[in-house]
């Protein structure tokens, strides 16, 4: 979500991301969130529970590291919420 502005009260975090061949790292960025924050690759039976844009991360920011070919930051908000 590049348009995204963090809040006073979002958890922030940089992860070093390496996308797979043929995968945008904005792609790369916002599995990321998701998968750290309300996504899975496994169909599980509390999916219907949570409020998805209540919970889950956004990838608000990436950019290249320097030096590194196909390696980005990718800056991830978590609401405060996400965590207990």
């Amino acid at each position: 979500t590049p348009d995204y502005e963090t809040k006073d009260t979002d958890i922030l975090a940089a992860f070093r991301v390496t996308p797979q061949p043929g995968v945008p790292p904005e792609e790369a960025g916002a599995a990321v969130a998701a998968e750290s924050s309300t996504g899975t690759w496994t169909t599980v039976w509390t999916d219907g529970l949570t409020s998805l844009d209540r919970y889950k991360g956004r990838c608000y920011h990436i950019e290249p590291v320097p030096g590194e070919e196909n390696q980005y930051i990718c800056y991830v908000a978590y609401p405060l919420d996400l965590f207990e």
